[in-house]
């Protein structure tokens, strides 16, 4: 613990050091930055929570039965994938909110009498940009993996543990269908370590017969039930036994369904190069729509970040507010701007997985098209006008 203090402290003394080495002009720009992307992180994420996430929460929970606790767990491991989106966002936000108001209070206008361009002063927003690009890469392909693989294992243990009870003796389970018919019926002599004793199993999930499992113990497993020392007794709708069979160990589906639906496969479980190994590997199984959607993820593990550096650039010049302009216009144009890229980039997506674009374009064209114009309006603010 001492040495992680004194790392701590030595990390803390070389930031302040290399903070202290900047410029008074880079220091005064970037701590605005910093202070309005931090507001910028904390406003987008809660709308996104409030809008998306916690929608998704009252659904686990009503629907399969998720405690309360590991849904919050589950959110919680969302977040990095959330702070993947926020980042370009925030960071275009404190952009254009800054250099707004260094127009505004024509502090621009002095910087350029004292023979400070443009380009200098926009320097300092550049590297912060550029430090945002990393640093949502960053999360991207480390955290976000770990994270989502950890919130499906948590879903699949919860299904597991669904509605077996610990210590009882002589009771009864059902397994309810969405339209409230019911699809199996549990019963146990009695649970103890989540383990079901002496289990009957009678399942009615299948219009053409009825199974029945009789078993000493039942446990759960990933994908559905083991039972250990039983019988398993196939019965038609007539009553006529079709098949017997005794085995040591089974496993059994029920509950498969749940977990299916829940549990799907993500490109969020894997980073870039993983993702690419697990495409070529998949390649000959995957459906044709399956493998577009594949590949234009792939590619947009790599734009997405980019995206942080080419709003940056857009926003400046917008953000430079004409001498005779005296109100606050920041707000909307980041809000302009959000929206403008974010219609680019469904539509774009929405070309590529319809197999109309190359999948590498529909990932890259909101950010190929942002830095054009970007980078065509900040060279006319900066060094034409």
């Amino acid at each position: 613990m001492e040495k992680i203090y004194l790392k701590y402290k030595e990390l803390k003394a070389k930031i302040k050091e290399k903070w202290n080495s900047l410029s008074i002009l880079d220091r005064y720009i970037l701590k605005q930055l910093i202070d309005v992307f931090t507001l910028g992180v904390i406003i987008f994420t809660s709308i996104i929570f409030a809008s998306e996430t916690f929608t998704q929460l009252i659904k686990q929970i009503s629907l399969y039965g998720i405690p309360f606790y590991i849904a919050i767990m589950m959110i919680v491991l969302n977040l990095p994938q959330v702070f993947t989106l926020t980042i370009p966002i925030s960071t275009l936000f404190a952009t254009v909110m800054t250099v707004n108001d260094l127009s505004l209070k024509s502090e621009i206008t002095i910087f350029k009498a004292c023979g400070i361009s443009i380009s200098r002063i926009s320097r300092p927003i550049f590297c912060f940009a550029l430090v945002m690009t990393f640093v949502s890469f960053f999360i991207n392909e480390f955290i976000v993996p770990v994270a989502s693989v950890q919130s499906k294992s948590l879903a699949i243990y919860s299904l597991e543990q669904k509605h077996i009870p610990e210590n009882k003796m002589n009771f009864t389970i059902k397994d309810i269908d969405k339209e409230g018919n019911l699809k199996r019926l549990f019963y146990a002599q009695w649970c103890k370590d989540k383990t079901l004793n002496n289990v009957t199993v009678v399942d009615i999930s299948n219009p053409k017969n009825i199974q029945i499992v009789q078993a000493k113990k039942g446990t759960t497993s990933d994908y559905g039930w083991k039972f250990d020392n039983g019988v398993i007794y196939t019965i038609s709708k007539n009553g006529k036994i079709f098949n017997t069979s005794l085995f040591e160990e089974s496993n059994v589906s029920f509950g498969i369904g749940d977990v299916n639906e829940m549990v799907k496969e993500s490109t969020a479980e894997y980073n870039f190069f993983k993702l690419m190994r697990h495409i070529q590997k998949q390649k000959k199984n995957l459906e044709e729509k399956l493998k577009l959607e594949y590949e234009i993820n792939l590619f947009d593990k790599l734009a997405l970040p980019v995206t942080t550096f080419a709003l940056a650039i857009i926003g400046i010049p917008l953000a430079i507010t004409p001498p005779r302009v005296r109100f606050n216009r920041g707000f909307l144009f980041s809000i302009f701007i959000i929206f403008v890229y974010y219609v680019i980039r469904a539509f774009s997506l929405n070309l590529g997985e319809g197999g109309k674009i190359p999948p590498f374009l529909a990932a890259w064209l909101p950010v190929i098209i942002i830095s054009v114009v970007g980078g065509y309006l900040f060279y006319k603010k900066a060094y034409k006008i």
